[in-house]
């Protein structure tokens, strides 16, 4: 179970508790597969609850077993021993959980997700009430004229009627933990597990297009500000340049020249070739777009008749084929001119290599180049040396797929069809056959101390191994040996060969 996982469960047991729905807060917690030592202490708490003394005590040693340093979880099973009459089991910890105060008056769990002080006081007046069960009255007196010691103003009255009992050796109540207190998961964790929207749902204001629900961006349309009042004729509107077209399916651009549509888009098409591509505009670009992913819409005033009516929606079917375009007869997707026609001229002339790396991506060179200018220009699209990739002309690397500057580029180029070709890129790491990622070092610019037990300590100036992010504020990493979260305000990247994590 993930971390994150782990924090949502953990979350929404203690709402259940908060609820007074102890029975779903219980199962909610057994759920969890590696609870940490928090978890264990409220599942322990709610066996208490429940008066289940065994699960309870189980619980509280893995909360101890995963934390040894937890005052409280040793206060809590002293109850438990305490109320199954195990004075002797109790006696030894409520004595480890006062040297776990280390001479302090009070521990404050705030900080830790628990609304609760444990006070030295308090534990030393259980002490002295199971040392009174076995019979030693003289220590029991001893262990209460200690707790004046480290009492508190709020705490005296406690600590003299129990002195008062002792000096008559009769029992007194024990100091029991606050029931329904329970130790919750970091807010600013909890508040990261939910997307917030800040932006909410677009909504159309005014749209020539019946009953329209498009809430994209599209070309400025004209408005209506009023319906007329009496029957008239449909009125086609065209103020607007070229035929307006619904796109019925997406379409990924594979070319500078061609232009990126999603289904719903309203596009107006400026020309239509013979090979079924058809030249368009859309948010102000101009470009190209199959024109079989697209339908004709006919602008115009609402009319009685069609009010009822909405837009057809887009099929459902999978997209048609993509045509292929024949120069000569595919439209131009830049805008009119004769500087803009030479450079379409120009650039029909080139041969389209789609390179498939970690990502796929095209380069256009001129056919029959040579291997360095097409090397030049992959190297400069992936921003690496050229004596860092390998290129191949299947997808698995070998002696006879392989391009080397010794390779003969007619023989590449023979393979291209209709001034288009792919090829495979790979690292000189990946080509071994052991694909390596890169690690990433912080240095620490201070020290950091964890104030939880998923956190990770280390000083200024030591060394962090990057493993993962959390969140924008909070990063995963090791250090000494240790694994754990911190935050990534307290680091700084050192640069590998020259480059940094984004």
């Amino acid at each position: 179970m993930s971390f994150v996982d782990t924090l949502r469960q953990w979350d929404n047991a203690v709402t259940c508790v908060d609820r007074q729905d102890l029975t779903e807060a219980l199962a909610i917690f057994l759920a969890i597969q590696e609870p940490n030592s928090k978890i264990y202490f409220d599942i322990g708490c709610l066996h208490l609850l429940n008066n289940d003394l065994d699960a309870a005590e189980k619980a509280f040693d893995c909360s101890i077993g995963k934390d040894e340093h937890l005052a409280v979880a040793f206060f809590q099973r002293g109850m438990t021993f305490y109320r199954k009459q195990r004075q002797v089991e109790s006696l030894a910890d409520f004595q480890h959980a006062f040297r776990t105060l280390r001479g302090n008056q009070l521990i404050d769990y705030k900080a830790l997700g628990l609304r609760y002080k444990l006070f030295a006081c308090e534990v030393l007046l259980n002490v002295a009430l199971c040392e009174a069960h076995l019979g030693k009255w003289e220590k029991a007196h001893e262990n209460l004229v200690k707790a004046l010691d480290y009492k508190i103003d709020t705490k005296l009255n406690i600590i003299d009627r129990a002195l008062d009992s002792a000096l008559k050796q009769k029992l007194f109540k024990p100091v029991e933990f606050p029931s329904k207190v329970l130790f919750k998961p970091n807010r600013h964790y909890v508040a990261e597990l939910e997307k917030k929207d800040y932006l909410g749902k677009a909504k159309v204001v005014a749209s020539v297009v019946p009953q329209d629900a498009f809430s994209g961006f599209a070309p400025l349309q004209p408005q209506v500000e009023e319906s007329p009042t009496y029957p008239k004729e449909r009125e086609v509107l065209r103020a607007l340049e070229g035929q307006p077209h619904t796109v019925l399916y997406e379409f990924v651009p594979e070319t500078s020249d061609e232009l990126a549509v999603v289904p719903g888009n309203i596009v107006f098409v400026l020309q239509k070739g013979a090979d079924n591509w058809a030249s368009v505009v859309f948010n102000e670009r101009r470009g190209l777009v199959p024109y079989n992913y697209l339908e004709r819409l006919e602008i115009s005033l609402a009319s009685k008749q069609n009010e009822g009516q909405g837009r057809s929606q887009p099929p459902s079917k999978e997209p048609p084929t993509r045509p292929e375009r024949k120069p000569g007869l595919t439209p131009s997707g830049k805008a009119s001119g004769d500087t803009q026609q030479k450079d379409e001229q120009s650039t029909n002339n080139l041969c389209i290599v789609k390179v498939c790396f970690t990502f796929n991506f095209a380069v256009s060179v001129p056919p029959g180049c040579t291997y360095a200018i097409l090397v030049e220009k992959i190297c400069k699209k992936l921003n690496l040396p050229s004596t860092s990739i390998t290129l191949s002309l299947t997808s698995e690397a070998t002696e006879e797929s392989i391009i080397t500057p010794s390779t003969e580029m007619e023989g590449v180029w023979r393979r291209a069809t209709g001034l288009r070709i792919t090829l495979w890129c790979n690292t000189k790491e990946q080509t071994d056959g052991n694909p390596k990622s890169e690690t990433h070092y912080f240095v620490a610019l201070h020290s950091y101390e964890s104030s939880s037990p998923e956190d990770l300590n280390f000083h200024q100036g030591e060394t962090v191994t990057f493993l993962s992010r959390v969140n924008q504020e909070w990063l995963e990493g090791e250090c000494n040996g240790k694994t754990g979260i911190f935050p990534a305000s307290f680091v700084e990247e050192l640069p590998v060969d020259g480059r940094t994590m984004k």
